[in-house]
């Protein structure tokens, strides 16, 4: 293996002429802390430590007894080909949105209620239009979008589809509440309107420092 180099092949053979078994193990474990060095940047795998001592085994040439944490690996792993990815079969009607976006435009389709079917479907305006500024400088406009997922929904989703062509996509919509506005945005509104907006929630701030102010002093 030439990622540990001619080094610690060599420290491979010796311990495996190691005659006694007790020191041949000492050595063996002495052995996987040098390779455990040597790649200190493969610590953060889950099976950092059998991975050493399965690479210790094949540098042996399977020809090593010792006591080791794990059980060495079979002989037939070494050099087997992996199994063979299926190609992807789906048919996608928009596949740089991939299979995903699809998937959530068929949830959408099942939504109970008309006003969750139009927040879904705004939701998706907006993740779409993100996917696609990953990509491009420009914007995707609204109707495309809405056209794209009439196209993908199977026609299932034009009396929503054209509400919101009519009236506009819901803002900060999401698929969970229907036309409600989310929890995080509601918090982030009354965390904005203490700091500005009207010249009540300036006051209101101002007032909190001169009172810290005041207890500071005494």
């Amino acid at each position: 293996m030439k990622e540990y180099g001619s080094n610690i092949q060599k420290l491979v053979e010796h311990v495996v002429s190691v005659p006694d078994r007790d020191k041949r193990t000492k050595h063996a474990h002495i052995l996987i802390e040098l390779m455990r060095q040597i790649h200190p940047q493969m610590r953060d795998g889950n099976d950092y430590s059998k991975k050493l001592w399965d690479d210790l085994y094949v540098l042996a040439n399977f020809d090593l007894d010792v006591d080791s944490p794990f059980p060495p690996p079979p002989k037939e792993a070494l050099g087997k080909k992996p199994m063979r990815v299926p190609y992807n079969q789906f048919n996608l009607k928009h596949k740089y949105y991939g299979r995903n976006l699809e998937l959530l435009v068929l949830k959408a389709t099942v939504a109970p209620t008309e006003g969750e079917r139009k927040a879904f479907v705004s939701y998706l305006v907006k993740l779409m239009q993100n996917f696609y500024q990953q990509w491009n400088k420009d914007t995707v406009e609204v109707d495309t979008c809405l056209t794209q997922i009439l196209e993908m929904s199977g026609f299932k989703l034009q009396a929503e589809v054209d509400a919101l062509r009519r009236d506009g996509i819901i803002q900060e919509a999401n698929p969970k509440d229907g036309n409600r506005m989310p929890n995080k945005f509601n918090n982030v509104k009354n965390q904005n309107s203490s700091f500005s907006g009207n010249g009540n929630g300036n006051r209101k701030f101002k007032n909190k420092n001169n009172r810290r102010n005041k207890k500071r002093r005494y």
